[in-house]
């Protein structure tokens, strides 16, 4: 059964840390909700982890859908919240709605994540809570507005930290059911979690949240550049290149796949058997 947004609420009231991860296919998602990933994040991230782009901003919600499709269908606890990609709900909460509807009718995903936390956006989450769709929050870092704000750590200053405090605030009064805080100073990201009622997910934001996520390609080195706040924890990808090397060397010295044997050992196989 899959995980509800409201256990995620009971769980900070427990004290109990939420675990998420991205995923963007079909195959990750299977093997992170087997390893019990509570919540399974179909972030915009893929545009540059699955499609090579060099930032999110190129992801169109197309793409998106058929990658959080692939997704849901490889997961049968996790919540899936499917990020809702650059220019496709900022221009009007009309257009936020249609956005998030596909999204949940499509990819039979559970909820939609959103960046920002300025007036305007907060005023489109809640539009969207009434429309009966669940929605995380994300502050701190945000990496759609790389061209404004680059991928530096938010929140040094007093006057920053106030200004993503209220974000967060404002967020959960229009009925965010969550928080993503990324990229700010470990005593911020304390202090929104202590005012806030409903969790908060930590990436680059100290161990004081409710919970964590990292950009699973991060943590398990399939990554060119690894940001410093994640942590590798296996480096699948020298392992694949490895093994792909020995395949390709096996293959160019006719190792690979074995002759076929001869007559005489195919009886002596079969005599044997």
């Amino acid at each position: 059964m899959a995980l509800r947004i409201q256990q995620l609420q009971q769980w900070k009231q427990q004290g109990r840390p939420i675990a998420a991860l991205t995923a963007w296919d079909w195959l990750w998602a299977r093997l992170l909700d087997r390893a019990g990933v509570d919540l399974l994040l179909v972030g915009d991230s893929l545009a540059m982890v699955a499609l090579g782009h060099k930032t999110t901003l190129p992801l169109t919600l197309d793409q998106m859908i058929h990658h959080a499709a692939a997704v849901a269908r490889g997961v049968e606890s996790a919540l899936v919240v499917v990020d809702l990609p650059f220019l496709t709900y900022q221009a009007s909460e009309a257009e936020a709605i249609a956005s998030a509807g596909r999204i949940l009718k499509e990819t039979e995903a559970q909820a939609v994540k959103l960046e920002g936390g300025y007036p305007e956006m907060a005023a489109t989450v809640a539009r969207l809570v009434r429309s009966g769709i669940p929605v995380m929050g994300h502050v701190g870092l945000t990496p759609q507005s790389v061209n404004q704000l680059g991928y530096r750590q938010q929140g040094r200053s007093p006057a920053e930290g106030d200004r993503i405090l209220a974000e967060a605030l404002a967020l959960e009064a229009a009925g965010a059911f969550a928080i993503v805080l990324e990229h700010v100073p470990a005593t911020l990201a304390e202090r929104i979690t202590r005012q806030l009622t409903i969790p908060t997910i930590g990436i680059g934001a100290g161990n004081a949240c409710d919970g964590q996520v990292l950009v699973t390609a991060d943590l398990l080195g399939l990554s060119d550049q690894t940001p410093p706040f994640a942590k590798t924890y296996a480096d699948l990808g020298a392992a694949v290149i490895a093994a792909a090397e020995t395949y390709c060397q096996e293959v160019r010295s006719g190792q690979f796949p074995p002759p076929p044997l001869s007559a005489a050992a195919q009886t002596h196989q079969s005599i044997g058997s």
